[in-house]
């Protein structure tokens, strides 16, 4: 009778016994099974880096990069802050950025006043 020691990945140690035939089977089963498990390790990397590629920016985060290149010099209104977003790529209605701005206005990273009736973002 044929014997096969094989150790695994985790370190195990398997011993098998059986006919030269039944070791050989039980082999090709157990290289398969390593190979597919490494195939799914590498599909699982390949899904993560895609997510992290695929996350959104907020638009508070935008709205924070605005600020760093300097948009917000002077004062400026939630159209052109749209504006400003629509030129790099990124579509917000004027109606949806109202709650983002007030948001970084109350965390105290933008600053806003009332000029001739309407709310204005700067430093």
């Amino acid at each position: 009778m044929a014997k096969a020691t094989i150790k695994s990945k985790s370190g195990a140690i398997i011993t098998i016994e059986g006919t030269n035939q039944e070791i050989s089977n039980i082999l090709t089963m157990f290289e398969k099974t390593s190979v597919v498990g490494q195939a799914k390790e590498a599909i699982a990397r390949v899904k993560s880096v895609k997510k992290e590629q695929k996350k959104r920016s907020a638009a508070s985060d935008l709205i924070v990069e605005l600020k760093e290149e300097g948009f917000f010099q002077k004062p400026k209104t939630l159209a052109e802050i749209s504006n400003a977003l629509e030129e790099k790529g990124y579509l917000y209605p004027t109606t949806s950025l109202s709650g983002v701005m007030l948001g970084l206005v109350q965390k105290r990273l933008m600053g806003r006043k009332k000029l001739k009736g309407k709310w204005v973002y700067g430093k």
